[in-house]
């Protein structure tokens, strides 16, 4: 008589991903809820230093001012023209809010009053203008 073997089928020997995956969407949910609590006007801005400077621990409107002029808010291009409008809609969201400009250091200061005068004109009353505190003494 002959005899049969019982062969086995072969293991699964891959790569179980469902751990990774977890970690990677883990991950995802992190930066897509941590990146909701970061408020920028939409560029980088090369931020002049001051001694006097003190950081601010919550900038509610932030109006960004480029070195070739372009002017920034809520991550978007705006004219200088439209800016005052675009304050005024800020403002009846939050009457109490302030407004922090930052200004490149190499952008003209004529356009960083015009903004300053435009956030006054909007009605807010603290209207700051951000700098780096200088490390140091």
């Amino acid at each position: 008589m002959r005899s049969r073997r019982h062969t086995q089928p072969p293991e699964d020997t891959g790569i179980d991903l469902a751990p990774m995956l977890d970690f990677v969407l883990n991950l995802l949910i992190f930066f897509i809820i941590t990146n909701t609590f970061v408020s920028e006007a939409g560029i980088h801005i090369d931020r002049p230093s001051a001694q006097t400077a003190v950081k601010e621990e919550r900038a509610n409107v932030l109006v960004a001012i480029a070195p070739n002029g372009e002017v920034w808010t809520d991550g978007a291009r705006i004219d200088i023209r439209a800016l005052r409008a675009h304050l005024q809609r800020k403002r009846q969201e939050n009457p109490n809010a302030s407004v922090i400009i930052q200004a490149d250091r190499e952008a003209r200061a004529g356009l960083v009053v015009e903004a300053m005068d435009q956030a006054r004109l909007a009605g807010f009353k603290n209207v700051a203008i951000a700098a780096t505190p200088v490390s140091g003494p």
